[in-house]
């Protein structure tokens, strides 16, 4: 009985101090995702979220608002409790005694709150177990200023659109802004940075799955939101001029399809039902700025079928994300339309009434 829990026990050693090693240490692929840091993840999520759409905006975004920082918290505690779980069978199958005082003094010795007694090999399982204990705690050290710089660097971008597209975001509104003020090639030079900040987004949140479930400081803005804008930006940009005219259009496109695409993946989610956020009457309001500001724009009919087959291929992905983490994507434009979205960001974030937990506008 003590031989099978010791192999028990080792197993259940190698088994955390891997999905530790991959969740924290591995810059993995889309496809190397730890499978008890996923399960965990979905396990604490599906209940989370369901009970936050039995509350009100504000209430179920600060409620949402919890969840990565206390899943982290929670695979930490399962880690350590399983390490500490298998060295006390480790322990106990050598050195024998009550199972329960062997696991107590596991923890003491993970902790360095105990110290070793016992035969040699005790010692060196303790010696093993104490490093053990140390590793994690050095390596959590350095995982948390990583994750906290990147969510940082993502809500800054967040934020910084919002003062050019609006609160949520509409790609309408950089459109309508860019041209009119005459800043069309400014635009360009946005879409290069936009390019770049999506290509971090996506290594990041590959590299920590949780930063999805970190959510925005105000109740109207969303990383997910606002990298469906900029796709959309670059998405009308290229439906609408000849074909390779504006490069950053075509490659922040590719890069924002591309993130959205691998952090579906990541999620392990199947392209959703699109829901119609751009009407007719929409493009053909869209179509006509565009239109008055440039020389070179193709035909109202074939820049329709262009933007919709190239909606038809980062939208779906979208969806599924928007659903699966309970954010809201943006519209095209927003419902009070172009005319009066003269200056998109004065009012975000202004009194603080859109801050997460305030009440609502009126």
């Amino acid at each position: 009985m003590r031989v099978v829990a010791g192999i028990c026990g080792v197993a259940l050693i190698l088994v955390m101090l891997s999905e530790f090693f991959v969740t924290f240490l591995l810059p993995r692929r889309v496809r190397r995702d730890p499978r008890i840091a996923r399960g965990l993840t979905r396990l604490l999520w599906l209940p989370w979220r369901a009970l936050a759409r039995r509350l009100s905006q504000a209430t179920a975004d600060t409620w949402l608002g919890f969840f990565g920082p206390f899943a982290l918290l929670f695979q930490l505690i399962v880690w350590t409790l399983g390490l500490m779980v298998g060295y006390g069978l480790l322990e106990w199958a050598v050195v024998g005694g009550a199972f329960g005082d062997r696991v107590l003094s596991s923890s003491g010795v993970f902790l360095s709150a105990e110290s070793p007694s016992g035969s040699t090999a005790a010692h060196v399982i303790a010696l093993f177990e104490a490093a053990t204990g140390v590793a994690v705690v050095f390596i959590v050290i350095g995982y948390l200023p990583a994750v906290y710089a990147a969510f940082s660097r993502r809500e800054i971008a967040v934020s910084q659109l919002a003062t050019r597209g609006g609160s949520p975001p509409a790609a309408g509104v950089l459109l309508h802004e860019a041209i009119g003020r005459q800043r069309w090639r400014e635009l360009e030079r946005e879409l290069q940075a936009w390019e770049e900040w999506a290509a971090e987004l996506m290594e990041t949140h590959l590299s920590y799955p949780l930063l999805g479930f970190y959510r925005s400081q105000h109740v109207n803005q969303n990383w997910l939101a606002a990298l469906t804008a900029m796709v959309d930006v670059a998405a009308f940009v290229r439906a609408t001029a000849p074909e390779g005219k504006v490069v950053a259009a075509d490659v922040t496109f590719g890069i924002g399809r591309h993130a959205l695409a691998d952090l579906a993946l990541q999620y392990r989610l199947k392209p959703g039902a699109v829901q119609d956020r751009l009407t007719a009457d929409d493009f053909d309001n869209l179509y006509t700025i565009v239109e008055a500001a440039t020389d070179d724009t193709v035909d109202r009919e074939t820049a329709h079928r262009r933007l919709r087959e190239l909606r038809e291929r980062y939208e779906p992905n979208a969806e599924a994300l928007a659903r699966f983490l309970a954010l809201d994507l943006p519209r095209w434009l927003p419902t009070d339309r172009l005319p009066s979205m003269r200056e998109p960001g004065v009012r975000v974030g202004g009194d603080g009434r859109d801050l997460v937990g305030q009440p609502p506008r009126g």
